[in-house]
């Protein structure tokens, strides 16, 4: 038996979201890993590619995301 999440994002952060990538965090196949998570706020990624993201932003070595959806499916469902 395979159980699925139901994920839901508030609509309110979904407005806000002016994103390029049409969202492709949600279908699950194009979503950079959190790495380390500092107070729900703070969300240092790995990404999958390099291409362009204007919610990415690099810090030193590493990259921070300061995209509304990609923080939320974190907090909310850890993924």
């Amino acid at each position: 038996m395979i159980l699925k999440t139901v994920i839901k994002i508030d609509e309110e952060i979904l407005k806000k979201v002016n994103c390029k990538k049409n969202l492709s965090c949600l279908s699950g196949t194009d979503i950079c890993k959190v790495e380390l998570c500092i107070d729900g706020k703070i969300h240092f990624i790995k990404c999958i590619n390099l291409e362009p993201c204007h919610h990415r932003i690099s810090f030193g070595y590493s990259f921070i995301c300061k995209c509304p959806v990609r923080k939320e499916l974190f907090n909310k469902y850890k993924i």
